[in-house]
């Protein structure tokens, strides 16, 4: 099946053939065009396209909406930006200068009546109405990273961090600005995708309010018989059968694994590199003496057949393939050399190589083998700059000591390290007295940690219990059970996360399945499909497809931890395909950030 990255992508290439259907009747040839963009496009291309593949599309040139731009005759301009009242001001200051023949307007999210009137407006006082050849709403509102993985917002993600919303002065206003927000972007996944969920969350928190709105939203738009964005889903056959389930999370249902120290390749590039939009900056040393260290940019993307194959694998077997993977190379370099020296070819003579008529296709084959040959190269020298960054090896020791020895050991890691330590083992055990608690703080502050960051994380506690009457054990399973697990935290890191299913999985795997638990009758049960507001599901068969979406941040473990649920699942003869979606992505320094902030209101 089409993955929703592959929907988003086609939506965008579509745009940029000045909205066209592209056919294989087409031309070869694509029409020229400049492309004008806000930082949220640019969000959202960058994982999206490479600048090659931009070219391909007729991008002559890709600049930012409110840069100085000089103006362009005869080519389209293509713009694709959020319909703020700044945008739209710098767009009718466009208009005003002439800056180019030919606009295509391309909104993000939809443009409302009031903001195209003024544009109009704008089209008028300057007389170029006749220039404006196209106004389009996109519903695109959301960063696809992987084909089964979005986030909603990079840049000014603040607006929907899990602070923003679980801040204690937050007006209701606010908060109505915040959840429309997140529904505005929910709602363009499922317009990309075609396709109306069947909604699940649980009640009385943020994700409640997100999926009651998502359900109004998609009800109204389905019971509009002119604007019903839905039609080819009900043309498609999709209208009764086989729909996703939507499982709306708030990100409270689990406050340790975003804290988690783990070992995947993907995760740790996350916690360690910043890991951001698939791009990581390595600062590479320069051997000149005196000379400044220089920054590199390592794109990890689905093109990297490397990065694709090892994300998900723990790091020790992430070097064991980049050695393979290097070994391989040197074999292949070493064919090509032998092959050109039989021939009394010298690197210097490479056009020889086309002269030769003898052993034609192994030639061919060598030659036509070597710009893979130097990609993979490329690729096996990024992934080893990465894998042999010192920060990434500092975390590999083993730590074979209880927490409070760990916590008081001075070469145990940074304080940022000793915290997340501590707020995980506090968060799972299940009888932790006044005292102990005190003895652990001691030891943190002699380790010249922030205590700020616990105060919020003890009235979450306090307040999680009382919601749910006993002790928390969502974590048993989970790679959590005891406080043993601590001491392996880094030599069996890959175990400590992946052993079972963490709280995510488990809620979606019940959810998945129609599992008769009492628990799982605590979230809500809604149909945008059905013209009568029932929270009775209609039939109970299990769901072959979910988007699990949590409000207030998620993060790589998570996802990765849902992938391998649904390749166990696959191996067991049980298709499932799960789409991982949030807010934003926080990794473990940026998360404790936000609890810091939260207890110093408190």
């Amino acid at each position: 099946m089409t993955s929703l990255r592959q929907k988003q992508i086609s939506a965008i290439k579509q745009m940029l053939n000045l909205n066209q259907p592209q056919t294989k009747t087409s031309s070869a040839e694509p029409v020229w065009k400049v492309l004008i963009y806000d930082r949220i496009g640019q969000d959202i291309i960058s994982p999206l396209l490479s600048i090659k593949e931009l070219r391909e599309q007729g991008v002559t040139l890709f600049v930012q909406l409110h840069s100085d731009r000089d103006a362009i005759p005869d080519v389209p301009a293509v713009y694709f930006c959020s319909p703020s009242e700044e945008n739209l001001g710098r767009i009718s200051q466009d208009f005003q200068m002439g800056v180019y023949d030919v606009y295509h307007l391309n909104f993000i999210s939809p443009v409302s009546r009031q903001k195209l009137e003024d544009l109009a407006s704008a089209a008028i006082a300057a007389n170029c109405v006749a220039n404006i050849h196209k106004v389009f709403d996109q519903y695109v509102n959301f960063i696809s990273l992987e084909d089964d993985m979005f986030i909603l917002k990079h840049q000014n993600c603040d607006v929907v961090s899990y602070y923003n919303i679980n801040k204690g002065e937050i007006k209701d206003t606010e908060m109505e600005v915040i959840m429309n927000t997140i529904v505005e972007c929910l709602f363009s996944v499922f317009v990309t995708l075609g396709t109306v969920p069947i909604i699940r969350s649980p009640k009385g928190n943020a994700a409640e309010m997100v999926a009651k709105k998502l359900d109004k939203k998609l009800r109204e738009n389905l019971f509009d018989s002119r604007n019903n964005l839905f039609n080819s889903d009900a043309q498609a056959g999709n209208f009764n059968f086989q729909r996703p389930l939507l499982l709306i999370l708030d990100r409270h249902v689990d406050m340790a694994t975003p804290l988690h120290h783990t070992w995947t390749y993907q995760a740790l590039a996350h916690d360690c590199l910043d890991l951001e939009l698939n791009r990581v900056i390595i600062e590479e040393s320069v051997p000149t003496g005196g000379a400044r260290a220089k920054n590199r940019a390592c794109e990890l993307d689905p093109k990297d057949k490397f990065w694709v194959s090892q994300k998900g694998s723990p790091f020790p077997t992430v070097a064991e393939a980049i050695q393979e993977e290097l070994e391989q190379y040197k074999s292949s370099e070493e064919e090509v050399k032998k092959l050109r020296s039989s021939m009394g070819i010298d690197g210097e003579n490479d056009i020889a190589m086309t002269l030769v008529s003898d052993n034609t296709a192994k030639i061919t084959s060598a030659v036509n083998s070597l710009p893979q040959l130097l990609e993979k190269k490329r690729l096996i020298d990024m992934h080893t700059s990465i894998a042999t960054e010192e920060k990434i090896m500092s975390k590999a020791q083993a730590l074979e000591k209880p927490v409070m020895d760990i916590l008081s050991d001075p070469g145990a890691g940074t304080p940022d390290d000793k915290m997340r330590l501590f707020i995980i083992f506090y968060i799972c055990s299940t009888h932790l007295s006044e005292s102990d608690i005190k003895k652990y703080e001691t030891a943190l502050i002699e380790a010249g940690c922030d205590l700020s960051p616990i105060a919020y994380i003890k009235r979450w506690k306090s307040y999680t219990k009382m919601a749910s009457g006993a002790n928390l054990n969502q974590y048993e399973g989970a790679g959590t059970k005891t406080v043993s697990m601590f001491s392996k935290l880094v030599s069996q890191g890959s175990n400590f996360v992946m052993e079972g299913n963490l709280p995510v999985t488990k809620i979606v795997d019940s959810l998945m399945e129609f599992k008769n638990c009492q628990e799982m009758d605590e979230y809500h049960y809604l149909d945008p499909k059905l013209l009568k507001l029932t929270e009775i599901p209609r039939n109970r068969a299990p769901f072959q497809e979910a988007i699990v979406f949590v409000v207030g941040g998620g993060n790589y473990i998570e996802y990765q931890n849902l992938v391998d649920y649904a390749k166990a699942k696959r191996a067991a003869g049980n298709t499932k395909r799960i789409v991982y979606g949030s807010t934003t992505l926080n990794n473990a320094k940026q998360f404790l950030k936000q609890l810091s902030l939260l207890s110093e209101e408190m």
